[in-house]
């Protein structure tokens, strides 16, 4: 069931449909106002439409960031895994040897 969410942003009101939980959506919303205010400061920028657009590029570029580590990460762990299998199977031989 969608709710009906009221935003306010850099002066832009407008409300959405969702259906998430409330306090997921505070917890969203909470970290892109500390976003906006992020950028604002170290950018010097006062214009609203710009914050919001730099805000986004440098998000989708921390998403980038941490999907690249995941993936780096994932391949480390199926790496070790393939190795523990192979000793695992060298093992398994040596015993039905003896």
């Amino acid at each position: 069931m969608a709710n009906k969410l009221s935003l306010e942003f850099l002066g832009a009101s407008f409300e959405i449909a969702v259906d998430e939980e409330e306090a997921y959506l505070q917890k969203v919303l909470t970290q892109y106002e500390a976003a906006l205010e992020n950028t604002k400061s170290i950018s010097g920028i006062n214009e609203p439409l710009n914050i919001a657009i730099l805000t986004g590029v440098m998000l989708c570029d921390e998403i980038n960031r941490i999907k690249q580590q995941l993936e780096k990460e994932s391949i480390e762990v199926q790496e070790r895994t393939l190795h523990l299998i192979s000793n695992l199977e060298q093992a398994l031989r040596t015993c039905n040897n003896e």
